[in-house]
Parts: C-alpha cells; structure tokens; sequence
C-alpha cells in the first residue's frame, strides 16, 4: 500500500510504500508531464509509516523544502529535501517559500458547525518575520468530560493517555529556535527524556520483541561462481514445483524442448556454458516436479504427466552424454502427479501426490508401491515430513490443512481450516515441529503467512502475516537452526524474511532481498556450505533467464574474527540416513546426528575476552551548549592550523637534492 503525502506549497508528492525500502518524491504539474519524479531515496531499512513534518520546522536557512520521517522497525529517520542553491544559508529565498498556512484556528467547532467558511490565516516562513506564538493564559484547566455515557477514564497503562505516555511530546506552536537536523540523535525533539526504565519499556511495547537477524543481508556472490549463457529454460513449470532443484554437488533445471529435457550443471564447473547443445536427461514426458535425493547426489526423481515417476543416477562427474533410460520407473497413479518428496530420516522413500486426489508411499529400495493416503476432496497443493519423519502434512484446494500418521492410518489424524484462497499454497514444519507454516492467500488474492500449531488444526490459524499482493506463491525455506524462513515465489524480485517465535507476535520480520531482475526460483544448499567466518547462515542458488547465480544472507557482526555460536548451534546432518525405508515402514524412528560448524581455529564469541566499555559520544550537554561566534571562530582556525601543520617546518621539496651539471644530456 503506497502513502501520499502532498505539500500544496510546493506542489512535491512523496510516496512510500508499507514494507519497501524506497521512498520516492514527485513534482506534480498542471501541465505535462503532470507527475515529474524528483528524488529516488533506497532507505536501509522497510517503511512502517511515514508522515510529514509541519513547514514551521524546516531550516528554511539551508534551502530544506520539505522533511519527511520514516518509520522503520527499530528507528525514526528523517529524510530531507533540499534545493540547491548558491548562497544557501546565507539568504532567505522567497520564491521558494510562500506564505504557508499557520497553526492559528481560523474559527470555533460552533461557528463552524453554524455554516461559517473561514480560512485559516497564511504566515511568512521568513525567520525575521514570522509572528511570535502568543503565551497561553495561566488558568487551570477544566476536568476532562466524558465523551460517551457511563464511559470510563482511560487507563494510562494502556497507552491512551496522551499526558502519561513516555512517547508523547507536549503540543506546541512555538516555532523552534533552531533547526531539529542540527542536533542529533533523541536530542533532536522529537522524543522527550523520559527515566531509562519507561523509555526501554515503552519501545518494546511499540517494536515488539528484538531479533539478532532483523537487520540480516543478502548478496549475489561474485560472477566467478555463476553458471552463464544457460539457454532454453523452461520457465512455465507448474505452481507445484519449486522451479529447479539443487544438492551440494549439482544442479537440475528443466528444458523447454520436447521431450521433458533436464539440464544438468556441476556446481564445481561453474562459468559460461558453451553454444553447443548439452547433454541431458531424457525423461520423455513433460516434467511436473522433480528432487534430488537428499542421501545420495546423484540420484535425481523426475515425476511426469504420464503418472510415473522416473528415479535417473547421474554418472560421477556429471552429464557427459545424454541419459535416455531410468535407473527406475514407478506407477501407480491414475492421473498427472502433483509433486513429491524424499523422507528426512528413511533412504529410498518418497511420497507423491497426484491429480487422482491420493497421496502414495513408495519404496525405492523394493521398488513398489507400499501405502496410498485418502481424504482429500481436490488438489493437493503441498506436502511436508515433521523433523521426526512421523507424520505427513498438506495443504489442499478445498481448504483444508491436514496431518497423516501414514504408519498408522491411511487417513487424516487431524484436520482443520486452511487459506481461503484457492491459487495455491505451501506448508512447512516449523518450531521444533510443533508448528505448521503455511503460505497461501486469502479471500481477496493477497499473500500471506498463516501458523498452525501441530496439536489443534481444528481449532485454525493461531497468527497470521500479510505479506503482499502477487500472482506466484510464496516458496518458503525454513532453517531449523535459525528458525529463520526465506521466501519467495517465482517470477519475484523481493526475498521475503522472518524469524519465527513460538509466542505473540510469532513473525518478526527482517531486512528483505531485492534482486535486480526478477528470478524464476530460488533454491537452497546444505548448512555447511556457509561461510562461518562470514557469518552466513544461509546459502541459496538463485535462478535467472539465463544464469544461476549464489546468494549469501549474512547477519552483520562486528566480532567476525570470533566464532558466532549464538547464531550457529549444532546442526543435524540431514544428508545422511538414520533408518532404511523397510526400518521405517516397520514402526522404527530415527534421529540424525549433529556436528559443530566451528573452526578449529576460531574462538567462540561467548569466550571473547571482555572489554572495558569505550563511551563513543559526548554527553548530551556539549551538544546542546550554545557557543559564541568567537569560541567557534577560534575552533575553526585551530582545526585549520592543526590541518595545515606549523609554517616554520622545512616543505619536503627544500631537502630534495639536484644533479650535477655534467650529468645532464646535451
């Protein structure tokens, strides 16, 4: 949602958008163009509202024509605009500043309610001119009336009272006797000095809990490790379907030649790929979604339109010629498949849904199929494992969100409402597992984020988060360690993240990712393949028209030289089996083991030595001291003497010796 703010003085338009972190100003014109765009501003942090300060506040002195303040997550920033001129605070220039309307009411509510239509008086900016506020008369107050019968006085622990609120500023029409840039930080007045216990108290209330990675980054890694010039991409895959796939190793990209062609590229070869046709995967049908088996890289599952899935073993070392026949073929579905999925836990098991409106359990290892999952009414959108690799959940079409036990039940165990909207969805485990995370839409097509908890679906989404307004749906990617979630859909530029509390508000957003054309899909890498010493804690594959390109997400740290183990805890070894498919279809569980991502060479941060506190500014005081024209003279001279250095020392050409005549060439 954009946000007009209009001055008519000066005929300029800012917009802001909620959530974007741009902030644009227009000029608006009676003839054409009627809108001409004046400033383009890329702000460090998302816009939660913005508002525009009155034309007495500006430093008409230095050309400021305009201030807007921008509410972020965790600040207030100004932005302000200036027009450049010559002898900038130096003169007052009227034709930049007309007679602005002032802060004198023009009439009473009475008269006005009577059919009176005054207008209230218009006032010189000039600072020499303006007319002085008139004190306002020394009598007590009366009591506040009520405004509703039988209403009660608000409480001020609630924040209503605007006399008791920490955050509050007394209302004033003085104008201030300098400008609010000239000062810095909380010294500007724009908050009062309230005690340091109702200041920390009163920002938490309004901001909410903090997070270690709202202020996460993301970055496209450098063009060395892109793989280029990839042609022929298949870029209308199925909303099902993430797109591509990737492992530590390699990556799956379809075609759009016939056939159900699939690419694919070593992540060690990266670079231009040639001109010539590549070899390729054969899968003979067109492609609905396919995945890479998490315990073995060179095992790629391809599920087509034909209903059967294809498992292909790509060769060590990669494609070197084209690969025709399957290691292995599975039927059993009646129409097109949906998607599918690899166990977290058992190798050789894969679960797949189809437009025959069953969920099916296969066996790789035996090569059957061993379970199919009834009770859905219309498509399957998603599907996903707990962590523990118990239980099975997905998102329907017909609205529902529902939990299998397939050991125990070929029936939903649980059940309960999902996104109203029918364009699509995708769920993941979230919390330890025992939270659900959907992303689908609502009733009016905008995007959002809803939470289940895993113990009562019945009973709905427990939070929900609107995200934004776009065709694809959000694919998300859930790092356990972290509980951070990245998403995006395909065809996006944004790269939403949050970080995921298992108490109110439950979403707590971050710094997005914006990349600089829009990407058909985004993709993740195993854990270890962050850089620790760089502080990322996530690794994704970004896939463009023609490129696949890393990006790194970063947390800013200043301390990088020490190991960040609040941020890095152990992490499971997900790319290993616990169990066999066969273990697993008997009735036993599994867990995987964890490994530190800690260097042997680096500290952690909770073992750093302590150090004493440095006070990096001045106390308040010495910024708000006013100073006499010679004390700043003096300091200026000194600042330029001190730069110059001390005019009896030698300069450094006087010691340079010459050559002798003779040397010289005739």
């Amino acid at each position: 949602m954009l946000i007009p703010l209009f001055d008519e003085d000066t005929g300029l338009l800012v917009l802001a958008g909620m959530g974007d972190t741009v902030v644009d100003c227009f000029e608006v014109s009676s003839s054409e163009p009627l809108l001409s765009q004046v400033s383009h501003c890329i702000t460090d942090a998302s816009t939660r509202g913005v508002a525009m300060v009155p034309k007495l506040a500006l430093d008409v002195m230095s050309c400021e024509v305009m201030r807007v303040l921008q509410l972020t997550d965790s600040c207030i920033v100004p932005i302000s605009y200036h027009v450049p001129r010559k002898n900038s605070g130096q003169e007052f220039h009227d034709d930049l500043y007309p007679d602005t309307v002032g802060t004198t009411p023009a009439m009473s509510a009475e008269e006005w309610w009577q059919g009176g239509n005054k207008q209230v008086e218009k006032v010189t900016l000039h600072p020499d001119k303006r007319p002085k506020p008139k004190a306002p008369p020394a009598k007590q107050m009366p009591a506040k009336k009520e405004v509703a019968s039988g209403g009660s006085k608000e409480d001020p622990a609630r924040g209503c009272s605007t006399s008791s609120s920490p955050l509050s500023t007394p209302s004033s029409s003085a104008v201030p006797s300098r400008s609010p840039s000239s000062t810095s930080g909380l010294s500007s007045g724009f908050l009062p000095s309230p005690s340091p216990s109702q200041s920390v108290k009163a920002i938490q209330n309004l901001l909410g809990p903090t997070s270690k990675f709202r202020h996460i980054q993301g970055a496209v890694m450098h063009r060395d490790t892109h793989i280029t010039n990839i042609r022929g991409l298949n870029l209308t895959t199925p909303g099902e379907c993430d797109g591509f796939c990737v492992n530590s190793q390699r990556v799956a990209v379809p075609l759009s030649i016939s056939g159900g062609q699939i690419a694919v590229f070593e992540r060690s070869q990266p670079g231009r790929q040639p001109d010539t046709a590549l070899p390729t995967i054969q899968n003979s049908v067109n492609v609905a979604d396919f995945s890479w088996d998490p315990f073995d890289t060179h095992r790629l599952a391809v599920a087509g339109d034909d209903a059967k899935i294809r498992v292909w073993q790509v060769p060590k070392g990669g494609l070197k010629e084209t690969l025709t026949e399957p290691e292995l073929i599975l039927q059993g579905h009646t129409e097109k498949i949906y998607s599918i999925k690899f166990h977290p836990l058992a190798s050789g098991l894969l679960v797949s849904s189809s437009y025959d409106l069953t969920v099916r359990l296969w066996n790789l290892e035996s090569e059957e199929e061993v379970k199919v999952l009834k009770g859905h009414q219309d498509q399957v959108f998603a599907m996903a494992w707990s962590p523990d690799g118990k239980l099975l959940a997905t998102v329907c079409k017909d609205g529902k969100v529902r939990i299998y036990d397939p050991r125990k039940s070929t029936t939903p165990v649980q059940e309960g409402p999902g996104p109203e909207g029918p364009r699509g969805a995708r769920i993941v485990w979230v919390c330890e597992g025992k939270y659900l995370l959907v992303s689908g839409f609502d009733s009016r097509s905008e995007r959002g984020l809803y939470l289940y908890s895993a113990d009562s679906l019945s009973s709905g989404a427990i939070a929900n988060a609107q995200v934004d307004v776009s065709p694809s749906t959000l694919i998300p990617f859930y790092d356990r360690d972290t509980s951070v979630v990245i998403l995006t859909g395909k065809g996006d530029t944004r790269v939403h993240i949050y970080e995921l509390v298992p108490e109110e508000p439950y979403f707590v957003e971050c710094s997005s990712f914006n990349s600089p054309e829009p990407h058909k899909g985004l993709a993740f890498l195993p854990k270890t393949e962050c850089n620790v010493r760089d502080v990322e804690i996530a690794v994704g594959l970004m896939l463009t028209k023609t490129t696949i390109e890393p990006v790194a997400f970063r947390v800013p740290r200043v301390k990088k030289e020490f190991f960040q183990d609040d941020v890095y805890t152990d992490t499971a070894v997900w790319w290993e089996p616990a169990l066999t498919a066969s273990a697993w279809l008997s009735g036993s569980n599994g867990q995987h083991r964890k490994i530190s991502l800690k260097p042997k060479d680096m500290t952690p941060v909770s073992e750093a030595p302590k150090e004493a506190p440095v006070r990096k500014y001045l106390p308040s005081s010495v910024y708000l001291e006013e100073k006499t024209d010679e004390q700043k003279k003096e300091e200026l001279l000194s600042a330029m003497v001190a730069k110059l250095g001390n005019m009896d020392d030698p300069l450094p050409q006087e010691s340079f010796e010459g050559v002798d005549e003779d040397e010289w060439d005739d």
